[in-house]
């Protein structure tokens, strides 16, 4: 499993991915967390607002920073 952190490195954007990073743990599934920082990259997922959340290459969250329990239930 691949989850995308989508962003510019803000506080958000690290929460978000240590909130992932928790919620794959918890659910027992062996994922590798990419920050994706270029803005063009970002905005071919049809992002316009930051964080956001990728897995697999399906885009789950836009604009806000999910907790690990809403992310293990989107994973």
């Amino acid at each position: 499993m691949i989850i995308k952190i989508l962003g510019s490195g803000c506080k958000k954007c690290v929460t978000l991915g240590e909130n992932a990073k928790a919620a794959a743990v918890a659910a027992g599934k062996d994922a590798q967390i990419v920050k994706v920082t270029d803005f063009a990259e970002i905005a071919a997922y049809g992002i316009m607002s930051t964080p956001g959340l990728v897995v697999d290459e399906k885009v789950l969250s836009a604009g806000k920073v999910l907790t690990a329990e809403e992310i293990g239930r989107l994973l």
